[in-house]
């Protein structure tokens, strides 16, 4: 087992300790950083978890990895910090805003010689892993396109005076919550992005960030693809992949509907439920342990996240082309 400090205490960091000991992952929660001790105190009773400073978690020993559900401007400087520590790490998405940030903390966790991961597992949902092993097989042949959406209005009631409305926090209204995601699983099946135009607008909801945001997307393999995402309608999640032979779309976390060049009607196909969550914080831990490495590569975290700083830079020049 691995000791273990939760890093934001908030609903996200709460549900990740939970999904951790829901799937089995070799985490002990023993510490916990939070601004709000007073609304978590029978949280971290029922786990065990002693309520901390961030530079306590840091000077004790006994805990060997972080896990940062922390505003994502702070992600940088607690990565660097929790690497100079020596702790082993994983960081909530974005794991940064920019690429010049994802680039400085990758290099303190090289440095250090730390595990460095990062909460991108929508990417190990049963329906996209379904994708890659259609793309492993050479199902599609040359791929030509790719469409995603992620977009709900769970986050539309949030108070406005919450970090997660703030503009420094949540540019290009859904990109941070949601599209991040869309980017993740776009750079998982098809590979790096080169660059993008996209355009950010507010049209229901009057937040600094924007409520919605669209972009388009040139792979540097030459295919091409489109994203949305909005933060005011009902859920919505789909990843769709178009090749020469064949295209298959994910449609929810188990559903899988292809349609093959010469067949009349599509297939759906459904795959049974997966704590994709657990899973992945099972790859950190074992990871950290020196059993495997994680999924994702510090050059594949670091695409990611110059690939959603292009999407900023893009929507502030009003869809101007931004190379990744």
């Amino acid at each position: 087992m691995l000791n273990t400090a939760i890093v934001g205490l908030g609903w996200w960091g709460r549900t990740l300790v939970q999904a951790a000991r829901e799937y089995g992952a070799p985490l002990r929660f023993t510490r916990g950083v939070t601004l709000e001790p007073g609304t978590v105190k029978d949280f971290a009773a029922e786990h065990d978890i002693t309520l901390s400073s961030f530079g306590e978690v840091l000077a004790d020993r006994d805990v060997k990895a972080v896990i940062l559900a922390t505003p994502h401007t702070l992600h940088r400087a607690q990565v660097e910090a929790a690497a100079a520590a020596g702790k082993q790490i994983y960081c909530e998405k974005p794991f940064a805003l920019s690429k010049a940030d994802a680039i400085a903390a990758l290099e303190a966790c090289k440095r250090a010689g730390v595990t460095i991961a990062v909460g991108h597992h929508f990417r190990l949902m049963p329906s996209m892993r379904a994708l890659a092993e259609l793309k492993a097989q050479g199902a599609f042949g040359t791929v030509m396109h790719m469409e995603g959406n992620y977009s709900h209005d769970w986050l539309a009631s949030y108070p406005a005076d919450s970090w997660r409305m703030a503009r420094e926090e949540s540019r290009a209204g859904g990109m941070t919550g949601m599209g991040i995601h869309v980017l993740d699983c776009f750079r998982d099946l098809n590979g790096p992005i080169k660059r993008v135009s996209a355009l950010s607008k507010t049209r229901a909801l009057q937040v600094p960030a924007g409520d919605t945001t669209a972009a388009l997307v040139e792979f540097e393999n030459g295919a091409t693809g489109v994203l949305g995402t909005t933060i005011k309608t009902p859920f919505r999640w789909r990843i769709a992949l178009f090749g020469e032979n064949c295209w298959a779309e994910s449609v929810g976390e188990t559903r899988v509907i292809i349609r093959r060049a010469g067949k009349d009607d599509p297939e759906s196909v459904e795959y049974p439920h997966d704590n994709h969550l657990g899973r992945n914080l099972d790859y950190f831990a074992k990871a950290a342990m020196g059993q495997g490495a994680f999924p994702i590569s510090p050059e594949g975290i670091l695409q990611t996240a110059a690939a959603l700083e292009a999407v900023f830079k893009s929507a502030d020049a009003d869809g101007a082309w931004v190379d990744v």
